[in-house]
């Protein structure tokens, strides 16, 4: 089980922490110092350079929940916050797919093609979507800070 606790905790801070980074400091800098035609780019790299360690903590972050939940009895044995946590996460997973294969694969052709416009909305629709899965993500750590099973 402290395997599983770790993996979990990992995955977690790992995607909810680099969210927090992206959005707390690294967003207001760029927005300030670099004009659309740099920042854009900045911006598809770090994105390039982070969602596949998203899709790392995806997989330990189920797996090793999944994992727990099974070690605790079983879906129908774990108390109220877990099943929150877990419904929680999952619509944190759609919303990182919508942004994955629809956001962010349009901010890759805008980039590609020097469409700064397209570019700047398929960031902005990034930028909201990412604020709303690092709320869910800092309910997931009241989940599992306060309501422990």
């Amino acid at each position: 089980m402290a395997i599983a606790i770790f993996l979990h905790f990992f995955g977690a801070v790992v995607w909810v922490g680099g969210m927090f980074f992206a959005y707390m400091a690294l967003r207001p800098v760029a927005a300030e110092l670099l004009p659309p035609p740099q920042r854009l780019p900045l911006w598809m790299g770090v994105f390039q350079k982070f969602f596949p360690w998203v899709w790392a903590a995806i997989i330990l972050l189920l797996s090793s929940g999944l994992f727990m939940i099974m070690l605790l009895g079983g879906f129908n044995s774990i108390p109220w916050s877990i099943h929150a946590m877990l419904g929680t996460g999952i619509l944190m997973i759609l919303v990182f797919f919508y942004v994955y294969f629809f956001c962010f694969s349009a901010l890759k052709k805008a980039v590609a093609s020097g469409e700064w416009k397209a570019g700047g909305e398929a960031l902005s629709s990034i930028r909201k979507l990412i604020a709303f899965n690092l709320s869910l993500g800092i309910l997931e750590i009241v989940f599992a800070a306060l309501f422990r099973p």
